[in-house]
């Protein structure tokens, strides 16, 4: 047996093994990304929907408070920008000191979230804050 033969056994088991690795490494690391983004996406619903609790005719204290533990949560998960923009609503709404916000002010600052939110899970968005649109439901 010589060298060319060792090569031509060898060469191919190789190849497979370092395929095979590679293969299992990407689809892991994809999986990894995908269960990541799917929990990212349940919990900043849940935000977004406890954002009703500071808008329109749907202002609510227990809806606030449900916010802010969900805030509290979401210290474990959001990206630096998601934080940043949650804390300048919570600033606003202390300022407020129980009186309603100016109105563009406020709607700035709920938009905002809902674009850091929109970033973090895509990426990249092209909306701005006038782009988030609330509708009170009237009865």
């Amino acid at each position: 047996m010589n060298i060319k033969d060792v090569f031509l056994f060898i060469g191919p088991l190789m190849a497979g093994l370092i395929g095979s690795y590679l293969t299992y490494y990407f689809t892991i690391k994809s999986k990894k990304k995908e269960s990541i983004l799917k929990f990212k996406e349940e919990k900043y619903t849940n935000l977004l929907i406890l954002l009703q609790g500071f808008i329109g005719r749907t202002v609510s204290a227990e809806t606030k408070k449900k916010f802010f533990e969900e805030q509290y949560k979401s210290w474990l998960y959001s990206s630096d920008e998601v934080v940043k923009t949650i804390n300048k609503m919570v600033r606003l709404v202390i300022e407020s000191r129980g009186e309603k916000p100016d109105q563009e002010t406020g709607r700035k600052a709920v938009g905002n979230i809902v674009l850091a939110i929109r970033k973090d899970l895509l990426g990249e968005t092209k909306l701005d804050f006038k782009d988030f649109v609330y509708t009170d439901v009237i009865e």
